[in-house]
């Protein structure tokens, strides 16, 4: 979504016309407060906001069975290690970059 000049307000306008506001973005619309200048906080629909959790959740989905399928790859591919010998490996290169 594009912003325009009129989605920008300082932190010193918002508080004085904060209903407005939230009106504006109940309408559709999404503020970017400043303070000092530079972005602040922004307000969004709280309905619109859980919108944004729920794409985040399923980007974390995604991610996450995208690491499970290249595992299964290696798996497949032979490229495994024995737990044990990956935890001893871990440790040894724990214990490395404490000493060093």
């Amino acid at each position: 979504m594009a912003f325009s000049a009129s989605d920008v307000v300082p932190l010193s306008q918002a508080r004085a016309t904060l209903s407005d506001l939230a009106d504006q973005v109940k309408a559709g619309a999404e503020k970017i407060i400043t303070k000092n200048g530079e972005s602040y906080v922004a307000i969004i629909d709280a309905q619109r906001l859980d919108y944004y959790h729920q794409l985040e959740c399923e980007h974390i989905h995604l991610l996450m069975i995208d690491d499970a399928s290249k595992g299964l790859d290696d798996v497949i591919a032979g490229k495994v290690k024995d737990a044990q010998s990956a935890l001893s490996a871990m440790k040894r290169r724990r214990t490395a970059k404490v000493r060093g």
